[in-house]
Order: C-alpha cells, then structure tokens, then sequence
C-alpha cells in the first residue's frame, strides 16, 4: 500500500502544553487516519518527533512499504535524512525510534513542506495541545 502521512507537532510554551498532529491519505489522496493526541509538556521539537514516529507506526499498521512522510519541521527532516547530526540528548532516543521505524519500508521519503501545506496536521496537533486530552 502506497502512503501519504503529513505530521506535525505543536507545543504552547516550548516547552508547554504540547500536542501532535498526523493525517494519512491513501495513494488516491482520500485521508483514511488521522490522530490528533495530547502528549503532556514538551517541547516543539519532541513533538514534530513523536508526530513523526506515531505517522511511521501508523504506516506500519496499514501495511504501507511505500511512504512519503511530509512535514513543516524542517530539523527533523535534516536530522532524518542525514543532512544535520542530533546533538539533543532528548532527540537521540526519539531519533533512534524513527530511524528504526524507517528500516521497514521499501521506498520512504521524508520531505519538508511549508506550513501552508500542512495546515490538516498543524490544526490536529494544536486542538490535541488546547485541549490537554
């Protein structure tokens, strides 16, 4: 099965309230998930992170080998793609997740996208942040 997942994570503080954002369209373009999910305080890069992981988990779910994963961060699509090196301590374990998760795919793309093109993502993962549920 051939994907789009766009994610994205929002935190109101940095660190703060903070929340993510992730909707999976099938390769027709028909949105078939989408998770919008509280995750405590953290801060805005934890959360593009953990929106990231839970896009490339639900890729998995759906048996996806074909991926693009799109995403407004462009830090993590560097650090994912090779490009910038994770000095963080608190990014090395998110970082070790994802990459993992990236080894089961045939074809995987992680792209960056404007904000413009990410505004489904951006609005899941604010409301989960505004709602702290």
């Amino acid at each position: 099965m051939e994907l789009t997942i766009f994610t994205d994570g929002a935190s109101q503080g940095n660190p703060g309230h903070a929340g993510i954002g992730v909707v999976v369209l099938d390769s027709k373009g028909k949105k078939i998930r989408e998770v919008s999910q509280y995750i405590g305080q953290a801060s805005n890069n934890v959360a593009e992170y953990t929106a990231v992981i839970i896009g490339l988990i639900e890729a998995v779910s759906l048996k996806s080998k074909k991926l693009t994963l799109k995403t407004d961060s462009e830090l993590v699509v560097r650090q994912l793609n090779g490009v910038y090196k994770v000095k963080s301590d608190n990014i090395k374990t998110l970082f070790f997740i994802a990459s993992n998760l990236k080894k089961l795919f045939n074809n995987l793309s992680i792209t960056h996208i404007s904000r413009e093109l990410n505004k489904d993502a951006d609005s899941l993962a604010s409301g989960a942040a505004s709602r702290r549920i």
